[in-house]
C-alpha cells in the first residue's frame, strides 16, 4: 500500500518578502529621486513651483510616501486578486501616467516640469519592477 502526502504549494510571494522587498525599494527610490533632484538643481534646474522651492529631500519624502501606498497595494493584490502580478503591474503603469499630468499642469518652467516627470520615472522604474517581481503571475 502506497500513501501519498500532500504538502501545500508554498505561495510564490509571501507578504512579509512582499513588504521587505518594498520597503528596500522604497528607501532605493527616495535615495534616487533625491539625487535626480539634487542633480537638477546643481545644473541650475530651478525647484520653484508655483513660486516656492521644493527642497530635494522634498523628492525622496514623497516618493517614499507614494511608494508605500504601492506596497500596500500589492500586498492587497496579492491576497485577493487573481493575478496579482499582472494588476499591479498595469494599476501601477496607468498611476504612473496619471502622475505626470499634475506635473505637465504646475506652475512652474518647462526644465523643472520635465524634471519633475523624470523623478516619477526614476521612482517607478525602480518601486513597480521590484514589486512585481515578488506577485504570483
Amino acid at each position: 500500500m502506497t500513501t501519498t502526502v500532500h504538502t501545500p504549494r508554498a505561495a510564490t510571494s509571501t507578504v512579509g518578502k512582499l513588504i521587505g522587498t518594498g520597503v528596500i525599494a522604497t528607501v532605493a527610490a527616495s535615495v534616487a529621486t533625491t539625487a535626480v533632484a539634487a542633480a537638477g538643481d546643481a545644473a541650475g534646474i530651478s525647484l520653484d513651483m508655483a513660486g516656492a522651492p521644493i527642497p530635494p529631500s522634498g523628492f525622496g519624502t514623497l516618493t517614499a510616501v507614494f511608494s508605500l501606498v504601492g506596497v500596500v497595494m500589492a500586498a492587497v493584490m496579492s491576497r485577493f486578486a487573481r493575478r496579482p502580478r499582472r494588476l499591479f503591474v498595469r494599476t501601477t503603469l496607468v498611476l504612473t501616467a496619471l502622475s505626470l499630468v499634475p506635473d505637465a499642469i504646475a506652475d512652474a518652467a518647462p526644465a523643472t516640469k520635465a524634471l519633475l516627470m523624470v523623478t516619477h520615472l526614476v521612482a517607478a522604474a525602480i518601486v513597480i519592477p521590484a514589486l512585481a517581481r515578488r506577485l504570483s503571475a
